[in-house]
């Protein structure tokens, strides 16, 4: 009979495991994602909510490490999954940590965030396959009973304690990772033209552009580098927060594209790359975009988009268009197309 009870507890126990880590985990992940997005303070960042639902992971972990072990005695086909499951979680908790103190430097080929929000993406995938091989349905009683509860508050709460604890331990000790910016990027080479990063998205490469064969497509028509030029230009501050996870305020020099194109009627004003990379932005954001040929005073170099690239303040780095050769209209609403550029 004790037997029998102890037995049932464990099942409790690990069912409640299972079933906040497989809420756990895609909230980690949409909530990342949301972060990587959003450019402008919020009431609470998404990063908040991602810290700490990385942190209640984290809590749960020895739970999990319990079930795991188990599971394994079974030697069940699908363990593989299981034990890639974990170490791209250990490994993608281990690289945000990493980032939170201020590591920036690369693992092999790619770079920290590349590493942690990769592990995240496939751990997703992966975790869709370990429950369907183990189906943790929310059926029964116990599920939501008193205990299950506590323990849902019980790691929220502590998830969000260690949050607060890790931030105040970084201010108090006056680490880099007590400066980041509120979307958890750090510093990099504000005010230097020439020291901060030259990041492209993806597939994209530096691109050289003889100044003299440049030429912009706008609304139909065309203009030369010479005649951007010659339009009046204005200096003015706006922060780049690339994906990457840094950021840096510059001072820039440019055109309004206000100035530049009038949307009339239409929805959306769409900007391409000589890459084949583009964009599509709200016609509200109109007055706020900047066509922009020069960074603390110099032309802009090749690898920050020379010879013209958008500047849009309050967005993230991957909307900031570079090598940019055309600008249009479209009818098209601008949230018709991927959150995220595939390419």
């Amino acid at each position: 009979m004790i037997s029998e009870t102890k037995k049932r507890r464990t099942s409790a126990r690990s069912r409640s495991t299972n079933l906040l880590l497989l809420a756990l985990l895609p909230l980690a992940v949409f909530t990342g994602l949301v972060a990587n997005t959003a450019g402008t303070r919020w009431g609470i960042h998404p990063s908040v909510f991602h810290g700490i639902a990385a942190f209640a992971v984290l809590i749960l972990s020895p739970w999990k490490q319990v079930i795991v072990r188990r599971g394994l005695g079974r030697r069940r086909k699908t363990s593989w999954i299981s034990i890639t499951l974990l170490v791209l979680v250990i490994s993608t908790l281990t690289t945000g940590i990493m980032h939170a103190f201020g590591y920036q430097g690369r693992i092999g080929p790619l770079t920290l965030m590349q590493v942690h929000v990769g592990g995240a993406l496939i751990a997703l995938v992966l975790a869709y396959f370990h429950y369907r091989s183990h189906p943790v349905r929310f059926t029964r009683p116990v599920d939501a009973n008193r205990r299950s509860f506590l323990k849902a508050a019980g790691v929220s709460v502590g998830a969000a304690l260690t949050w607060i604890g890790l931030e105040g331990t970084l201010d108090a000790l006056g680490a880099s990772g007590g400066e980041r910016r509120f979307t958890g990027s750090h510093e990099r080479g504000s005010f230097d033209p020439r020291g901060f990063p030259v990041t492209s998205w993806l597939d994209d490469r530096v691109q050289t552009i003889d100044a003299d064969d440049w030429v912009l497509g706008i609304g139909g028509s065309t203009m030369s580098l010479a005649d951007i030029d010659a339009l009046p230009h204005e200096e003015f501050a706006a922060v780049l927060d690339c994906t990457s996870a840094w950021y840096t305020s510059q001072l820039w020099t440019g055109v309004r594209l206000d100035r530049l194109i009038d949307p009339g009627s239409d929805r959306a004003i769409v900007v391409r790359s000589q890459t084949g990379y583009s964009r599509r932005f709200p016609v509200s954001d109109i007055e706020s975009l900047w066509l922009v040929t020069h960074v603390g005073g110099e032309p802009l170099s090749a690898g920050h988009g020379f010879p013209a690239r958008i500047v849009a303040p309050g967005r993230r780095g991957f909307w900031w268009v570079k090598w940019v050769t055309e600008i249009d209209t479209s009818p098209v609403p601008w949230w018709i197309q991927l959150p995220f550029p595939a390419t």
